[in-house]
């Protein structure tokens, strides 16, 4: 499977250290390079800290983790000869054709060291600029990924038998049945918020009753699913984020594309479909965990009683304003779900990389809930609903 997303743009240069099959302490290990190795996004050179008592350093990298110009080529250069000079016997071989072309070219013609240029602060418009061009970056590889999504995910959906159920049970565990707690809990507190806040206004002009008005028809178009998803995608999001950007730094997903099984069909698509049969089921625990809250304070509060309280929530509100929230629903598991998943898959480096995967992942998925709701919003007064 081709992932597109993922190759979008290469962090900056990077090596990492690994012992070989026969153990650091045996003297054998593996080097990996990455990331972009170039005069205009070079500014240091990558430190190269080697145990002390390596004999054999094995050099590696992928073509599609490794861009390299002359000038990224003289720095690794420098720190492979400073490394050769400590008696370490050094093999290149599982460098791609073409940088190990550069390298010899390089070192065969003594090219001098490029002066790397500092990094030029542009001002606010400089700023505001790159931050803009990020973020169409960003919306370019998750259309690139729904894409996906639609493409390869249509035939498996009219075959379910190709379907990995056991995989989509485990996930609508993990990312459904175990955060129905923290769901729950919060939407009881927001639901005693609302009726607090509200009620304290309509109570000067004796209109307690109408605290049902208020948290019925909030809770179940606004606050019930958009509070399961903010709470979804900083839980369960981010966790699709460090899942797969950690197998993607233990090289599990090339495994498993080593073994002709696909990355999106084992790993991806099982988690968008569990989300999207866990939220909407976690926005109706929302919606009846909220009006619970709403309902004690505005019996303990405001002295509405627990039968008028119940008995009023069926002339507010009907199946219909149920509806309208619940629908909402899986568009938010299936953004929550892509987001996460594309920010785990195009992890590379080190671990802290997965770190940042995972708060942009959460970061990019509130955003995109927020905007959607008030998509929704919008499109809900235009159709009168």
């Amino acid at each position: 499977m081709s992932q597109p997303a993922e190759h979008a743009s290469l962090p900056d240069a990077w090596v990492r250290w690994e012992p070989g099959q026969a153990g650091a302490s045996a003297g054998h290990g593996v080097l990996r390079i990455g990331g972009a190795w170039t005069v205009r996004e070079l500014r240091e050179a990558p430190r190269l800290d080697l145990p002390p008592q390596l004999r054999n350093l094995e050099l590696r990298a992928e073509p599609e983790d490794l861009r390299l110009d002359t000038a990224g080529a003289r720095v690794l250069l420098e720190g492979l000869e400073a490394i050769r000079q400590r008696g370490v016997e050094l093999d290149a071989s599982g460098l791609p054709d073409a940088a190990a072309r550069l390298l010899r070219l390089v070192e065969q013609r003594r090219l001098e060291r490029p002066e790397l240029p500092r990094r030029a602060h542009a001002g606010l418009l400089g700023d505001v600029g790159r931050a803009v061009f990020k973020g169409l970056r960003e919306g370019r590889d998750f259309v690139t990924t729904l894409g996906e999504l639609a493409w390869l995910g249509t035939p498996l959906l009219l075959h379910p038998a190709r379907l990995r159920w056991r995989e989509v049970a485990a996930e609508l565990e993990s990312g459904g049945l175990r955060a129905m707690g923290i769901v729950g809990l919060l939407s009881f507190l927001i639901g005693m918020v609302m009726a607090y806040q509200g009620g304290a206004t309509l109570a000067t002009y004796g209109a307690n009753v109408l605290i049902v008005n208020l948290v019925a028809i909030i809770t179940l178009r606004e606050m019930g699913p958009l509070l399961a998803a903010i709470l979804v995608a900083g839980r369960t999001g981010s966790s699709y984020a460090a899942q797969l950007g950690t197998m993607r730094i233990t090289e599990e997903i090339d495994a498993l594309r080593s073994l002709a099984l696909s990355p999106f069909e084992m790993l991806v698509l099982p988690k968008v479909l569990a989300l999207v049969v866990a939220l909407p089921l976690l926005s109706l625990l929302a919606d009846a965990m909220g009006l619970l809250g709403g309902g004690m304070v505005a019996s303990l509060g405001f002295g509405v009683p627990w039968r008028e309280y119940l008995l009023r929530i069926p002339q507010v509100v009907d199946v219909r304003t149920l509806m309208l929230g619940l629908v909402k629903a899986p568009v938010f598991a299936v953004i929550i779900a892509l987001v996460g998943c594309m920010q785990g898959l195009r992890v590379r480096g080190s671990a802290a990389a997965v770190g940042r995967a995972a708060t942009t992942s959460v970061v990019q998925s509130i955003f995109l809930v927020i905007v959607i709701d008030a998509a929704f919003s919008v499109l809900y007064k235009m159709l009168g609903f």
